[in-house]
């Protein structure tokens, strides 16, 4: 089902229209095309005032199917951010009285402009003839980038010839349709994307080239990670200037409480309470946490996050695009790794195929951080050699914990 956080204040409230500049196929206001979820949660905590009333709405039992969509109710629009690369696809503004868009120098939308056809043909220019979709009884008209859709009253279908419609449009009583959707989407594919069954069409732009987001960070168990895009390798053992050497300064750096499972150790008898001498590098722009031993100083574990939505830490790092081999692959060449992917690990595997990987192991552990500042409930971690998987309650991963046994 779909899972949504819940709203800063009470939707009654009423709000004024806000201004947003409209750019079509890159963006609107602060929001473009391609940006990170994160950027966006960061544009929205920014302005607070504005931006007072937000949804994130998730297909929490597969949420790799559906958009992870950030609504806007107070302004009737939305972004919708690809499932898998967490990136922004398209943005609908679904309630056009609601958002007032500013094009050039001139104002469309809101509830004192009305966006007709005839207004967004004056504005925008001449354009193809859209297209007709009769089922739902819209029309969408197309310019790169962006996209309007009018609904057609029934008694006026006939105006819609073999699915186009003549420019500028208007009925035979003289009035003219206003539009219930605009669409922005990255024009750059080639591909007319409107509403309905067309918005899956809509993809995010092509990463920079040399990008690290979302590069492939290879896992050798027990051994090492190496960064696809940057070539970096940072094994275990490695000193705190040895990883600023490959992956720079890092976002953080705290110190490690008392591992919690101590408790479990008979022959531990320290108080729970102690502070242990470790500490971390957080890399959360990477979705990477490095854990160094506080007396050698040299890394001992790896955490890489999957940043579903549903976790406790959505948000707090970049989704790590990880990828870990089978023990028949681990070891092998670059070629053999890529050969093998039916036994290959990654943000995407769930529960039931690691185990189907890697074989069944012991019962796991509990982990929660309490009700009051985690709605969404516990985890379950369970441990193989060298590396513990915390899963979701729908079976996705959620961390990666990496070590030396």
């Amino acid at each position: 089902m779909l899972q949504q956080k819940p709203p800063r204040r009470c939707e009654g409230t009423a709000m004024s229209a806000i201004i947003l500049d409209l750019r079509p196929g890159l963006g609107i206001g602060p929001f473009s095309l391609g940006m990170r979820i994160s950027e966006a949660f960061a544009q929205i905590e920014q302005q607070p005032k504005i931006y007072d009333v937000v949804h994130v709405k998730y297909y929490n039992e597969e949420p790799l199917k559906m958009d992870i969509v950030i609504s806007f109710p107070d302004h009737g629009f939305h972004l919708c951010f690809d499932p898998w690369s967490q990136r922004l696809r398209l943005i609908e503004i679904y309630d056009v009285k609601r958002l007032q868009m500013r094009y050039s120098t001139s104002l469309i939308g809101g509830p004192a402009t009305l966006a007709t056809f005839i207004a967004v043909y004056a504005l925008f220019g001449p354009t193809y003839p859209g297209v007709y979709d009769g089922e739902r009884g819209f029309y969408t008209l197309f310019y790169p980038g962006l996209s309007f859709a009018f609904p057609i009253p029934s008694q006026y279908t006939e105006c819609c010839h073999n699915g186009g419609v003549e420019l500028p449009l208007e009925f035979p009583d003289g009035t003219t349709p206003v539009t219930c959707r605009v669409s922005i989407y990255d024009s750059s594919s080639g591909k007319k994307v409107g509403v309905g069954s067309l918005m899956d069409k809509a993809s995010a732009p092509p990463l920079p080239v040399g990008s690290i987001y979302m590069e492939e960070v290879h896992v050798k168990l027990g051994e090492e990670l190496y960064f696809t895009v940057g070539t970096q390798l940072i094994p275990f053992g490695a000193s705190p200037q040895d990883v600023w050497t490959e992956l720079g300064r890092p976002c953080g750096i705290h110190q490690k409480q008392v591992d919690q499972m101590v408790i479990h150790s008979a022959s531990d008898l320290r108080p729970r309470t102690t502070v242990c001498g470790d500490y971390f590098y957080n890399y959360f722009t990477r979705g990477l946490d490095i854990l160094f031993d506080g007396q050698t100083h040299k890394i001992k574990k790896f955490v890489l996050h999957t940043n579903y939505p549903g976790h406790s830490d959505f948000n707090s790092y970049v989704k790590c695009n990880f990828v870990i081999y089978g023990s028949d692959s681990v070891g092998g060449s670059f070629q053999e790794v890529h050969n093998n992917k039916q036994r290959a690990i990654t943000t995407s595997t769930k529960w039931d195929h690691v185990k189907e990987i890697l074989g069944g192991c012991g019962r796991a552990a509990i982990q929660t951080q309490g009700y009051g500042s985690n709605p969404f409930g516990s985890t379950l971690v369970y441990g193989y050699q060298n590396i513990a998987f915390e899963v979701m309650k729908n079976g996705y991963i959620a961390t990666i914990t990496l070590f030396q046994s």
